[in-house]
């Protein structure tokens, strides 16, 4: 087997575009798709199957390109390693809820600072194996970071908060427990349609304990759960992070805050790797360097 051919693949697996692809690499479409052809011969299995209008992985395609991330990006670190400057394409997994680092100016100061490092930036709240996908490095929450990797915090602390506008407040009152929750308009998140509303999460005498609010609107979308509670919708449920500017100015009113005490906040985590890339290690000084 041709190992060179194996970037072939993944660059199509990750773009699902032979165009796309042939960019990416700084060849001809027609080199990735004979190198992809020459690949699946050697092989003697279909990796790819192809149309007029889309590209997509076969079964075994998927399994191949799965098992070569990981290894791929330890080869691709490890010769990144032995460059003087920061370079290449930086993959993340971020987590909608990271607002600050989401909110511009943290990764718009790195850009300019490393011109020669792309940032490609996935917003998801999908739990995988971000080595396993090809990614540099992700941010979640601290507490759901896998043991084996290491954590860089991003952010102090965090605190989710419940809210809504003074308006809703004067119509409906204020609840006085989480359970009272359960009477009131509530705006809700869950991470994809095939999935449950998230339960709201609270802390009593030391005791955590959940409400499901069965809300009246649901939703993928932090920034639309915050235009409705701002348009006095109802009660929506984000971190701190989220919702604290508004809170500050009064547009929004924090409910039940005695039940909803602080827990770590987020972190960029990746593998432990022996040489570290100088991208993923630029981007790990900037962000300490933010942070003070």
């Amino acid at each position: 087997m041709d190992l060179n051919l194996l970037p072939l693949l993944l660059a199509v697996a990750e773009e699902r575009n032979f165009r796309a692809a042939a960019d990416r690499l700084g060849v001809t479409r027609s080199a990735v798709s004979q190198g992809v052809r020459r690949l699946e011969d050697g092989l003697g299995i279909q990796l790819v199957m192809r149309t007029t209008r889309s590209v997509r992985l076969t079964e075994a395609g998927a399994r191949l390109v799965d098992s070569l991330r990981g290894p791929m990006a330890a080869v691709q670190g490890a010769l990144e390693a032995r460059e003087e400057a920061p370079r290449g394409r930086l993959r993340l997994a971020v987590t909608s809820i990271a607002h600050d680092f989401l909110s511009g100016p943290l990764l718009a100061r790195f850009a300019e600072a490393y011109p020669q490092v792309t940032l490609d930036v996935t917003v998801t709240d999908d739990e995988f194996d971000i080595v396993a996908h090809g990614y540099d490095a992700g941010v979640r929450l601290g507490e759901v970071i896998e043991q084996d990797m290491i954590a860089v915090p991003v952010s102090g602390p965090q605190r989710e908060v419940a809210a809504a506008s003074p308006a809703y407040l004067a119509r409906r009152g204020a609840p006085a427990h989480p359970r009272d929750l359960l009477d009131h308009r509530c705006i809700g998140w869950r991470p994809a349609p095939d999935t449950a509303p998230w339960r709201w999460e609270f802390v009593e005498e030391g005791r955590p304990f959940d409400v499901m609010v069965n809300p009246q609107i649901t939703t993928n979308d932090l920034t639309l759960m915050l235009r409705l509670a701002l348009a006095d919708g109802g009660i929506t449920f984000a971190p701190w992070d989220c919702l604290g500017a508004h809170v500050r100015s009064g547009a929004l009113v924090p409910l039940l805050e005695e039940y909803l005490p602080p827990f770590p906040g987020f972190s960029l985590y990746f593998p432990q790797r022996q040489n570290m890339a100088p991208k993923l290690r630029a981007l790990i000084d900037h962000i300490r360097a933010a942070r003070g």
